[in-house]
């Protein structure tokens, strides 16, 4: 169980085909470390993100390369103005998405 489940009260649509394809698109990256996981991050849970899951990658994704990969590899933390509960649950999906060395 990864502890992802969707909220009981009002889940977010999940994201159609074209959607998903543009996000993953979309979050290409300069870094080759940072593209192993966001390519691992879509493996595994491209087919239950949610359009909620979608702002809060693309949030991710307006960072900087290097901040980026910071945060996923935990050497730095979200700024205040970045820690919404969506964006911390994509964050950590990302974190579970890291190649094992």
């Amino acid at each position: 169980m990864n502890g992802f489940t969707p909220s009981q009260t009002c889940p977010a649509p999940l994201l159609d085909e074209k959607s998903l394809h543009m996000l993953h698109w979309r979050s290409r990256r300069g870094l080759l470390e940072n593209d192993l996981f966001i390519e691992k991050f879509f493996e595994r849970y491209g087919h239950s993100l949610t359009t909620s899951d979608a702002d809060a990658m693309t949030a991710l994704m307006n960072l900087a390369d290097n901040d980026l990969l910071d945060l996923v590899l935990r050497r730095t933390e979200l700024q205040e103005a970045m820690q919404t509960p969506a964006i911390q649950k994509v964050l950590e999906m990302l974190r579970e998405s890291r190649p094992q060395s």
